[in-house]
């Protein structure tokens, strides 16, 4: 297994290699004025999910199973719903953990070309509110999506 710092480079590099597009486009920069979990941003939070999802890969010994250009992508913009769900505005976001896999996909591919993967791993991301994904790509991101709010909500 490689050594932390090496991973951590590497992790960091496949981030900004295969999201660079989507971290800098303006409707993703107005997520940073939304809360996810505790203080986190949702742009912060997003960045941890497709860091975290990366780790796990390494970690399981599945990168070879999985496109890590899809994973990233889909681990960016799994929560691309660009409303502060915490403000219910007379119940418009009430159902927000059943619906928001939806929504993030429908602002997601109005910004972006989607792979299917993606489209996916985006929209089924809140099992068990959702249908689970088809993809190891959508379980990878579910599952560091679960970790990372976690630790954001206890934590922060």
């Amino acid at each position: 297994m490689r050594n932390t710092r090496v991973l951590r480079e590497q992790i960091r590099n496949d981030v900004h290699r295969y999201g660079a597009d989507i971290l800098a486009h303006h409707r993703m920069l107005q997520e940073r004025n939304f809360v996810q979990h505790g203080r986190v941003s949702t742009y912060a939070h997003s960045i941890r999910v497709a860091c975290l999802s990366l780790w796990l890969a390494y970690h399981l010994r599945i990168l070879h199973m999985i496109n890590r250009r899809s994973l990233v992508r889909a681990a960016l913009l799994h929560d691309y719903f660009l409303y502060d769900w915490h403000h219910w505005d007379q119940g418009t976001h009430r159902y927000h953990g059943f619906t928001h896999g939806k929504t993030a996909l429908m602002n997601a591919v109005h910004d972006f070309s989607l792979t299917r993967r993606e489209a996916d791993a985006i929209a089924h991301h809140m099992i068990p509110m959702t249908m689970p994904p088809r993809t190891l790509e959508g379980v990878l991101v579910s599952l560091a999506d679960k970790i990372s709010a976690l630790g954001e909500t206890i934590l922060y």
